[in-house]
Order: structure tokens, then C-alpha cells, then sequence
């Protein structure tokens, strides 16, 4: 079956990546719910790709938009466009022109950009009453990652999405968890796929596969084996991190760039501090240098603090995307403004950091391994960087960046050890345009040295010959202007 895939991908797909593609080209209107940290992405862009089904729109979430266009970009050799208010009115126009082959917009900003109106008073319409704009017509394949957001089918979200879909020959789905509670959750992703009726439509759909929620003992009139049986004849590829486990390394680390919100805030200080280093790099005296340095420590402190507190919107929306596919999620941050949003925003989270006493911590991470209704923890990088087992996940976030690679990897680690069955994937996620880039290659590209090169005390790298080349870096990439590129990983799905 692998054989008969020719792909102009930039990379070799493993190969149930191959299997999945080839399940797309031969279904076109398809749901691929593999588990987190199987390359869904690079699935459905190689199906597009392979099947030239250009121009293609995007839907997904806003935390990802970024790395969307980052991916359609390295893989293929076609230009992505996210959809921002620079291009409100210029998209059709930049794409009918060949210019961009991909857009990429996320679910919030559907009425934003396709919508011409709503014909009809009040909250709720439907989908008879949206009158979309002409230049949707022009979208030859749709991507809809994280589908189970628009399981809903009374939802704006939704409404809009199956209107967008309706006409296109290639429709692909992503979801780790295309069914959240029961089967009525397929309703509407088979409705924007246009296979419901295949199902016999909603209403016989619903009479044959769903039972009364109150009625915790019913069992459905036909069996869901028979239901799992067909969506995966029909349209639905599946696989889990276990089975495929032999393909795959044993860390993956994959880089997701999003955007600050505090950008103006940003800008100074990063200008401030690009000043500063000039000054710094143009002194010859060693005592002035000196203190100069410590200073310049203090600001890089600053800048690091304002593009971790530029994420916090965007590192919710990515915890409460992945918390979405029922897996569990280990979160490691440093500034304790991020670990309070964080449990604000999660009041079911438990916490390790430094504010929290040894035998809360251990409380903590016994909730976290043995309570399936403990699906996160948020981890200081300090606190709970060495020491702590967290192996009921094999998926690590950082909102936050450590100054060293030995950091990175004994945070990644509290999962990648003895008692880890699966493959472990690591986000990071980065802020566009900000010191996270600089510090992210930086430590990635001292790796593979064995001396300690990256001494780091209390956070901050006092090492000279380090700090040189943090400067360095920083003004190359200032100058440049090209902060928001990409970046050196370790290992990573293709």
C-alpha cells in the first residue's frame, strides 16, 4: 500500500503518515483522529498536496494559526496566508492571484472574513439564513483541525463552517477525539463532510447509534461496533501512539509559534535593550563592561518576562485545545502571574511550583498519576524540573522557555522515563518575533556539547561566553528582522 504514494512533501512521511494520506486521496471527505503527536497536520497537508487541491482554506484554533502556515510552508512549496485584519478586504484577491495558495483563519474570525450577512434578527439563525461573500467559492479542499469544536450544530462556529464547506471535494477533519461525549457529537461533522445521509440522516442517525443520556443503562438500538465499523469503511482513519510506537522516536519536539498580545510593549523593550547591547559590544574597558553586562542581564530578564506574559491568551487557548482530546497535559512555566492565569483559567489543575510545600507537590503529582479526572498539572521549571514522576501523560507544554538545554531536558524527562509507554511529545510555544527564538536556537544549537557551556544561576545565564553569544544572536536576529523563522529542533514528526 506504501508504494503507492508519490508525494512532492519535503519530507518522507513514516509510513503510516503514508497509510493516512493514501486513505485521504482515496476518500477525500475524511476525519483523521489520530491521538495527539501523530503529524494530523502533515496528513492532511499531504493529501492536498498530493491531490493539488489548491486553494485551501484552514480552520483551527487561534494558538496554532501560525504554525499552520509554518508547516504548509515546510513541507510544500506553497505560501500560506493567515487571515489578519491587513488583509480583510485583499485576501480573495491575493489568492485568485496566485500569490498565496493557503489561507488560514481561526474559527473565531469565520464571520469576520466570509460572512456578508445574517438575514434574519437575533442570536440564532440558520444556515439558509447566512449569506456568505462570492470568494469562497474559490477553495478547492477545506482543513478543519480540531473538529470536535464544531460538534455543536445549533453554534455560530458551526453554521459557518458547514457553509463553507458545502461544494468542496476535498473536506479533511482532525480531531484526537472526534466523538467528546457520545455519538451525537458526529452529527455535524458528518453534516460538513456530506455524509450524514449516508447514515440515513440525523434523525435516523440518532435513532439507530444514540440512547437517552438519563438513561445511563440504555444501549443503542444497532451496537456502536457496527457505527465504528462503517465510519471507518466510509471516512475515518484512527491510530494510537501504542501501535504505531516502532515508527516513532522516542521524543518528538515540535515548535508552535503564536502571537503576543502585547506587541508595542514589546517592541520598546526589545529596541531598548538592542541600544543597550550596542553600547555594551562597542566598550573596551573590562570594569564598565562588567556592569554593563549585569544590566543588560536584568533587561534580557525583562524582555523574557514581557513575551511569556504576550502568550498567556494564546497558551490557554492551546491547553484547552489539547485538554480537549481527553489526554493529559504537563505544563511547565516560571513567572507566577502565568501559574496563576493558568489555574484561573483551569480550576480543576493541580500545581509543583516553588510556592507549593513538599507534601502539596507530592499530593499533586498523585492526583495527576492516578486520578483520570486530573488531566493537568502546572510545573515550575525549577520546582518541578528534577525529581517528580509524571508518566500518566506523554505530552509536555512550555510556556515558558528554560535558559539551558539540561533544563529542557530534565522538564521533558519528568515524562520520558522508566514507566512511559508511549512517545513523548514536547510544545513549546514561542512567541512570533520575540527573544523566544533567540534563546530557543541558542540552546538548541549547544546541545550536543558535553561541557557545560550553559551555566544558569537563579534563571539567569552568568556565563560570559554564553551571554556573548546570547547577544550576539539577539542583535543578528534584531537586525534581520527575522525573529518569527524558523528554528533548530531536536527530533520531530516529519
Amino acid at each position: 500500500m506504501n508504494s503507492e504514494l508519490k508525494h512532492h512533501l519535503r519530507v518522507e512521511p513514516y509510513p503510516y503518515q503514508r497509510e493516512g494520506i493514501i486513505y485521504g486521496l482515496q476518500h477525500r471527505r475524511l476525519i483523521i483522529g489520530d491521538e495527539p503527536g501523530l503529524g494530523k497536520t502533515l496528513q492532511s497537508i499531504g493529501i492536498v498536496d498530493t491531490a493539488g487541491a489548491y486553494p485551501c482554506l484552514v480552520i483551527c484554533p487561534s494558538s496554532l494559526k501560525i504554525n499552520w502556515q509554518r508547516e504548509f510552508e515546510k513541507f510544500t512549496d506553497k505560501s500560506a496566508l493567515v487571515l489578519d485584519n491587513a488583509v480583510r478586504t485583499t485576501w480573495p484577491y491575493l489568492l485568485s492571484m496566485g500569490m498565496h495558495q493557503v489561507a488560514i483563519v481561526n474559527y473565531e474570525s469565520l464571520r469576520k472574513y466570509f460572512v456578508w450577512d445574517i438575514k434574519t434578527r437575533g442570536k440564532s439563525f440558520r444556515l439558509k439564513d447566512v449569506v456568505f461573500c462570492p470568494p469562497i467559492k474559490m477553495f478547492k479542499s477545506i482543513i478543519i483541525d480540531e473538529s470536535h469544536r464544531v460538534k455543536d450544530p445549533s453554534a455560530q462556529q458551526t453554521i459557518f463552517t458547514k457553509g463553507l464547506s458545502v461544494g468542496k471535494d476535498w473536506i479533511i477533519l482532525l480531531s484526537g477525539t472526534p466523538v467528546v461525549n457520545r455519538p451525537e457529537d458526529l452529527v455535524s461533522q458528518l453534516s460538513i463532510m456530506g455524509r450524514l445521509q449516508e447514515f440515513g440522516g440525523a434523525t435516523q442517525f440518532k435513532a439507530d447509534y444514540c440512547t437517552d443520556p438519563k438513561d445511563k443503562d440504555a444501549e443503542p438500538a444497532v451496537p456502536l461496533s457496527v457505527l465504528s465499523r462503517r465510519l471507518y469503511d466510509t471516512c475515518m482513519i484512527r491510530r494510537e501512539k501504542a501501535k504505531v510506537l516502532p515508527q516513532l522516536p522516542d521524543k518528538t519536539r515540535v515548535d508552535l509559534y503564536v502571537d503576543i498580545s502585547n506587541t508595542p510593549e514589546y517592541d520598546l523593550a526589545a529596541a531598548d535593550l538592542a541600544a543597550y547591547l550596542q553600547q555594551y559590544t562597542e566598550c573596551t574597558d573590562y570594569e564598565i563592561r562588567r556592569k554593563m553586562r549585569m544590566e543588560a542581564l536584568v533587561r534580557f530578564m525583562t524582555l523574557r518576562q514581557l513575551a511569556t506574559l504576550g502568550k498567556v491568551a494564546q497558551a490557554i487557548d492551546f491547553i484547552r485545545t489539547f485538554l480537549d482530546s481527553g489526554k493529559k497535559l504537563i505544563v511547565f512555566c516560571s513567572l507566577h502571574e502565568v501559574v496563576d492565569a493558568l489555574v484561573k483559567a483551569f480550576p480543576g489543575a493541580v500545581t509543583a511550583t516553588g510556592r507549593d510545600s513538599a507534601v502539596s507537590k507530592q499530593a499533586a503529582v498523585d492526583s495527576f498519576q492516578n486520578n483520570p479526572d486530573t488531566r493537568l498539572i502546572i510545573c515550575s521549571i525549577k520546582a518541578a524540573g528534577v525529581g517528580l514522576t509524571l508518566t500518566a501523560s506523554s505530552n509536555v507544554a512550555f510556556t515558558e522557555l528554560p535558559w539551558t538545554y539540561a533544563d529542557s531536558c530534565q522538564c521533558e524527562d519528568r515524562a520520558h522515563r522508566i514507566g512511559q509507554k508511549d512517545n513523548v511529545t514536547c510544545y513549546y510555544l514561542l512567541g512570533r518575533g520575540t527573544i523566544d527564538h533567540t534563546i530557543y536556537s541558542l540552546i538548541h544549537r549547544k546541545k550536543s556539547i558535553a561541557a557545560e557551556i550553559m551555566n544558569s544561576d537563579d534563571e539567569i545565564p552568568t556565563d560570559e561566553m554564553y551571554f556573548n553569544e546570547l547577544v550576539a544572536s539577539f542583535l543578528n536576529q534584531a537586525d534581520n528582522g527575522n525573529m518569527q523563522d524558523g528554528c533548530e529542533k531536536d527530533s520531530g514528526l516529519p
